[in-house]
């Protein structure tokens, strides 16, 4: 048997996992207070930073409540899309990919 020679392996490349951005969109049918209870209570806001993205997507049809991967992301926005029509709200949450620097 020959003499083998240690080769460094270049360590693997390792790439930031995609981030996605959470939010509802906005459609004028669920109470605000529902929406700000929602966002409270799946994204861990205060009453007043509810309340403020709750304005965001009132006024501008939709807003950001977190930003996550993707498995993360998509798991908060089923589950917010769920306790909606649980409610009795037709509220629709998104997970879009945010955008790269």
């Amino acid at each position: 048997a020959g003499i083998g020679v240690l080769v460094k392996d270049k360590p693997p490349s390792l790439q930031k996992p995609r981030r996605y951005q959470v939010g509802p969109i906005n459609d004028d049918y669920p109470p605000l207070e529902f929406v700000v209870e929602l966002i409270e209570k799946f994204f861990s806001k205060t009453r007043e930073t509810a309340t403020r993205i709750m304005l965001m997507i009132h006024n501008e049809g939709k807003g950001v409540c977190g930003i996550y991967t993707q498995d993360i992301a998509e798991t908060k926005a089923a589950m917010v899309n769920k306790y909606s029509m649980q409610h009795q709200h037709p509220l629709l949450c998104e997970a879009q990919p945010c955008e790269e620097d």
